[in-house]
């Protein structure tokens, strides 16, 4: 896997990169991408009807076929749904992300897939100290998978999203209640080769 942040420092995007809702805070450090994630900053679509959200800080490329794309994330939690996230999205109501997110004080993994509407899955709770978040997509096939070591993979996610043109592929910090939070990714690693086996942990 080649790791897309490699030697990059300040304010210097890497190639077919670009922002959605600009952060005034971000930076490539010796950390990875550090982004200051600003108060009332989310992407969700409440299946009441009653909120929509479409205010993160999403920093993509558009990917086309298949691929792998992993980091390693940490987050200053402060308040309910600050989050450091992985996103895929196809239009305004098709997307889906994977969260690394603090909810009920306590570091989980959450998983939202948008159809119109949002769902929204919390996972299980995992340590404060950052974890490493994976997609994987083959053909119209999307997974969503977390781990602790960077080596085995649990599987979060795994459902259809049908896409006929390239689709957004990044990174997302939030801060949907607060007043904002330092969200830090180490690394961005992609493969045009998609992890199919999905259930086996590798």
């Amino acid at each position: 896997m080649v790791n897309l942040f490699s030697g990059l420092k300040g304010t210097s995007e890497p190639e077919g990169f670009q922002w959605l809702n600009e952060p005034k805070e971000w930076t490539f450090t010796e950390e990875g991408l550090v982004v200051q994630a600003e108060a009332r900053t989310d992407f969700f679509k409440d299946p009441a009807g009653s909120a929509v959200q479409d205010s993160g800080h999403f920093f993509y490329r558009l990917l086309e076929g298949d691929f792998t794309l992993q980091t390693r994330v940490e987050v200053g939690m402060l308040s309910d749904f600050d989050a450091a996230v992985m996103m895929i999205m196809v239009d305004d109501d098709n997307w889906a992300k994977l969260c690394y997110e603090f909810t009920y004080k306590r570091p989980m993994i959450v998983s939202v897939v948008t159809s119109g509407y949002s769902d929204d899955c919390n996972s299980l709770t995992v340590p404060d100290t950052g974890v490493y978040l994976r997609i994987t997509r083959f053909a119209d096939c999307f997974a969503f998978h977390y781990s602790l070591d960077g080596k085995w993979w649990e599987m979060i996610r795994y459902f259809r999203m049908e896409a006929s043109e390239p689709v957004k592929v990044g990174l997302v910090a939030q801060s949907p209640t607060g007043d904002g939070c330092r969200v830090v990714f180490k690394e961005l690693l992609y493969s045009q080769r998609p992890v199919t086996d999905i259930r086996s942990g590798k």
